[in-house]
This record gives structure tokens, sequence and C-alpha cells, in this order.
């Protein structure tokens, strides 16, 4: 048996986050937790009770508290899914959370990028510009329940007007710059916005991308706006804006108006890529709730902290980074490549800023690797404790990688979750060890389980991904999905009651839990049904192989056809020899039937914007769809997909 490449220590069992709140709810309810996995058990059987306790713990703001903790209207007795109602009767705001007297002992946010100084905001100046930026939204005509959007990079600024139009208890929805106008449009024009907050452009990979022509196209497509605040991050402004300076100018009082636990915080979109994208809507008391747990006691962030996700506006994470506000911790905003100008940047600015809990994927920690980048001996890393990683599944060859590459001292909290629910079902605990391939904990409050096909729980095995039981931050609804039709049929069509992710999962003997990829892309060679993310776990440890692509193509007469497409790294070649190679890797670290029909060497491989495979369109494209399925403005690199259907005619 493998061993544990990070185990906790005293400071962890005894100091952490986890370890108080443990004690502290053991003696609220008289009752010993002897490890994670029974106060785990104990979250997801009493749910009334462990919400109850997270919000008493973290001191929750509340304006007017809860008649009750969950209940479902049409079935008091029964809280099911969907229809739960959490904190029905209270108030509260996410924003008065965040700008409580007495956050944080550090800057509030810092905002680094390329061949800029970095920006410090402090927490008084964080909060002197939230309030000049709500009333400059009041003027401009919003209030609660309006909307209030924005088209920019990962900055500060952004920070700023997500905090203020929460304060209003208007709905924030974001979409990074990276992003087309159109594809903004697509996503942001279904909300009828007020106001649009837009950068001039960004730099990224050394290159300044001027966005001023992309924010008047997405201008026009927005007939609804009063007024646009521009963001001179290239130093040229925006034409007929609002400029930022003035937005934010003068000392005002700031007003935080109280909105219903349920009220739309803000709307995430998902991928888009073969139909419009869907915008889910997540509550203010839902959110606080599930960030307050998932960030203190999962990664241990408290207001000594410097948090640091490289993500962008336009996919979850970057809430998720925000929410570090909530326990007053520092939050570093980072517009620019993670790679330039070298391929270890992301590490030299955790360096330089202190950085204690760092977020990135395994596609960028894969490319260090490939690299030869030595993160901890190249950088002094000695603040960092915490790295996780997220959009994909995180190999067990990773996992020794930042082990002996970036530290043997840091947790590596891999996590599984998403937009759906702007949080984690699965992820790490600083009191649990953490095992090469595997996240450590299933989320306290998540009753989160791998069904096999008769619907049962299992163990050791298999399954998919369902959760049995209500979260608060569950989507309200789904926006213009008056009946909730698209909302049942995206996770409650298959197993009426219970939330199907839609991923594969084994969960241990131990608790952790092991995903094997999304169930929706299954290979499933004469009725096995097999993970993709075994074989692309396997191919990590071949240098030769930089990324892949492997599908299970259903055919018109009742074939299969599973074929593998290599990236290659420069001077590789695909010759008999390192065909063999990766057949033989496949064969030892998965299986023999994970072995594939066809080997291709890609030009690269499609993905959307938020790092994810596109397995399934893809896979429609090789069945016939043609490329014209997919929507160019959802995908990097979007001329990969006629390569892809140039394969499928052949």
């Amino acid at each position: 048996m493998a061993a544990p490449i990070w185990t906790p220590g005293p400071a962890q069992l005894e100091s952490s986050h986890l370890a108080r709140f443990t004690r502290w709810a053991g003696e609220r309810h008289d009752r010993t937790f002897a490890d994670y996995d029974a106060l785990w058990s104990w979250s997801v059987r009493n749910l009334e009770d462990f919400w109850a306790d997270i919000a008493e713990f973290f001191g929750v703001r509340f304006r007017e508290r809860a008649d009750r903790v969950l209940a479902d209207p049409s079935m008091p007795a029964d809280p099911s899914m969907p229809g739960a109602r959490w904190f029905a009767g209270a108030t509260l705001n996410y924003a008065e959370q965040v700008l409580a007297p007495g956050r944080g002992t550090g800057p509030a946010v810092l905002g680094v990028g390329e061949d800029v100084p970095t920006v410090e905001l402090t927490w008084p100046e964080l909060r002197r510009q939230v309030a000049a930026l709500a009333r400059t939204l009041r003027a401009a005509g919003v209030g609660p329940g309006d909307r209030v959007v924005g088209y920019t990079p990962d900055v500060v600024e952004a920070v700023v007007a997500f905090l203020a139009a929460a304060s209003i208890g208007a709905t924030w929805a974001s979409c990074g710059q990276e992003y087309p106008a159109s594809a903004a449009a697509d996503r942001l024009g279904q909300l009828d916005p007020v106001v649009l907050v837009a950068a001039d452009g960004y730099r990224h990979g050394g290159r300044t991308h001027d966005r001023r022509h992309a924010v008047a196209a997405l201008r026009a497509a927005l007939p609804t706006l009063t007024a646009v605040v521009g963001v001179a991050r290239l130093g040229v402004g925006l034409p007929d804006s609002i400029p930022w300076e003035a937005a934010t100018a003068g000392e005002h009082e700031l007003t935080i108006d109280p909105v219903p636990f349920d009220h739309p915080l803000w709307v995430l979109f998902s991928s888009g890529t073969t139909g419009a994208p869907k915008g889910i809507v997540h509550g203010h008391g839902g959110i606080v709730l599930e960030h307050l747990k998932n960030h203190a006691l999962h990664l241990d962030i408290g207001p000594d902290e410097t948090f640091l996700w490289f993500t962008s506006p336009s996919w979850t994470m970057w809430n998720m980074q925000v929410s570090g506000l909530l326990l007053g911790a520092t939050i570093v905003c980072h517009d620019g490549s993670p790679g330039h100008p070298a391929a270890g940047d992301l590490w030299r600015v955790a360096a330089e800023e202190g950085v204690t809990v760092l977020g990135t994927s395994p596609a960028y920690l894969r490319a260090c690797e490939t690299a030869s980048v030595r993160p901890a001996a190249e950088h002094d890393l000695s603040a960092l404790r915490v790295l996780g990683s997220t959009g994909s599944v995180l190999p067990p060859d990773a996992y020794r990688w930042v082990r002996d590459q970036v530290g043997a001292d840091v947790m590596v909290a891999s996590m599984s979750g998403g937009t759906d629910v702007c949080g984690a079902f699965a992820g790490g605990a600083v009191t649990v060890p953490v095992w090469p391939g595997e996240i450590s904990v299933r989320g306290l409050g998540i009753a989160l389980a791998a069904f096999d096909e008769e619907f049962r729980p299992v163990v050791g095995q298999v399954g998919e991904l369902v959760v049995t039981a209500p979260t608060p931050s569950m989507p309200l609804f789904f926006w213009n999905d008056a009946d909730g039709a698209r909302y049942r049929a995206a996770y409650f069509e298959q197993i009426p009651g219970v939330w199907r992710h839609g991923d594969w999962i084994t969960v241990t003997e131990r608790g952790s839990v092991v995903v094997h990829g999304r169930s929706d892309s299954t290979l499933n060679r004469n009725g096995i049904r097999m993970g993709s993310a075994e074989i692309y776990q396997a191919l990590a440890s071949l240098p030769e192989v930089v990324d892949s692509l492997v599908l299970g193509v259903e055919q018109p007469a009742g074939g299969y056809w599973m074929p593998l497409f290599v990236v290659l790294a420069p001077g590789a070649e695909l010759d008999d020899a390192l065909t063999e190679r990766i057949r033989v890797t496949i064969r030892e670290r998965a299986s023999p039937r994970h072995v594939p029909d066809d080997i291709r060497v890609a030009p690269g491989v499609p993905r959307t914007r938020t790092g994810k495979k596109l397995e399934v369109p893809v896979k429609r494209i090789l069945q016939g769809a043609g490329e014209g399925l997919v929507d160019p403005g959802a995908v990097v690199e979007p001329e990969l997909l006629a390569w892809y259907a140039a394969q499928a005619r052949r």
C-alpha cells in the first residue's frame, strides 16, 4: 500500500480551525468525534445542527435570525432536493460579512500583473472604495435585484465592484476579457444588466491586449445599460464611461442593505460550448456559509493568511478566491500569465507576496514539471503551506512532484466541485493525511456518495458521484428558467431527489475520493465502463507526451472506436517505439482494457476557457456533428476544432 505524501503535525491536529471546530461542536452537542470521518458522518446526518454551528462558530452577521435552519415549503417535515429552503426568515449581506469592523491584520487585496507595480488595498481603503462605488451605482439607477456585470481581467477593481453591487443587494456576474465580446454577450446579455464595469485591456504572456473595441461591441449588445465604469488597465481608458477614479472618489458612508438569506448574490455561467451558457444563481447566505466552511475548515485560511488562486473572473475559482476576505485573509489578484517571463513565474509571485495558500491546476503543475521548474530551489516558499488544485484530475505523479519540488511540508488540497455549487464536494482537510491520486475527504455537510447502476451507495468501487441531501450553496435557480425544468433536468432527472453531478468516482475505505472522469464521456468498451482519467494519469509519466485526449466513439453500425490523440513535446516523434511505450504504459498503469484502438498525433487538445478538456463535444464531432456544434468563443484555440472535424471526415 502506498504511503501518504503528507501527514498533519501537532499544529494542524491541535490548533487549526478544523481542530478547534471539532472540539467546539463536540462540547456543544455533548459528543466526541474520534476523527474527521466521524465529524463528517455527523455533519451529513444532522444538517440543521451542522450548518447552524457553522453560522455560530464563524459569527455570521445576521440582521434577522432564521425561523428554521432547513425546510421544504411543500413538505416542511421532509426537506428534499430541489426545493429545500435554508434559514428561512434570516437576513444578512455578503458584503457586510466581508467589511465588518476589525477584519484582517494585513492588506485586504493585492493586485499583481505583468510589468506593473503591485497594488495594495488596505481594509479601510477597500471599505472606502466600496462605499464610493456603491454611491455611483445607486446614482446610475442600481437597486436591489438589479444586475451589475464585469468585463475585466483578475484585478482589484473587480473585487471592489462586486462588493459594491452586493452591498446594495444587486446581483453580480463577470466574464474575463479572454472571452470575445460575442461570448461575453451570450452570458451577460441574459441578465439585462444596468451597469457594466469594464477594463480597457490586459497584459498576458508579454503582450498587451487592447480590448476597447470588444468593450464597445459588448456595450452595444447590452441595451439595458445606464452607465459604464471604465478601468484604465492599459492607461488609455474607455470613451463615454465613468473613469474608475471618479466612480470611487470621496469619503462616503457605507450603507449595506440586508437581504433575505436566498437573495441572488451572483450568477455563474456554464461553459456554453454546445449551447447557450446556463446562468447558475447562488444566494448570499448559502455562499457565506459554504465558503466560511470550505476556506477555514478545509484550507485553514484565517486573518493571517495570504490567498492566491490563479484564475479568471469567468471561473468559479475567482468567486472562491474573493471569499478569502470573509475570513479576513489577504487575497491576491493576478492579472497576467503564470508562465511569463518564465514557466515558473507563479511561484515567484507566491514567494514575493508571502502566499500561504496557492491554487492552480494540474495542467500548470505538469507544465512546470515538463519545463524542469524547481519551485522550492528557485524561490523562498517558506510561507506556503497549502497547494490547491482543481479543474481536472490531479494524477499521483503530480502529488509526488509537489512533495519533491515544492515542499514536503506543503499539503496538496485537490478539489472536486465546480460552478454548480461554487464550492467543493471533496477536498483537503488539514487533520487528514494526503495520499497520491486521492482527494483526502468528502466535504463537511456534503452527503457525497458513489452510486452503482442500481442507485446503491458503494465503497471501494467506481460509481456515479451523487449528493443525497441538500447543501446551502446549491443553486437557487437557473436564470430564465421560470418553472425550474432546466435545473431539474441538469441534476435530478436520472435519480429523483438525488443530485447527480456527472463524474465517476470511487469513495475509498478510508473516506477519500478518487475521480475517474466525466460520466457523460465514459469509455464503454464491450460493456465495461472506464474513466478517461486513468489513461491521462498513466501518460503523465511519459515526458514525450505533453497532453492527450481519449474518446469512446459509438459508430452507426454498432461499432466502437477508442482513439487516443497525443500532443508531443518538441523534438518527440510518434514512431513505433514511442507507440509501444504508450501502449505498455497504459496497460501497466491502468489496464489492458484502457489501451486505445488508435494513437494519433494532434496539434492540441481543445479546452474550455476554464481548462476542461472538451471530451463530449469532440466525440460528437468525430461522430459527424461538425465543428459548428461548438461555440468557438467558449474555447481556447478554437481552430483546433477544424482539425478534429477533418479527422472525422477521414
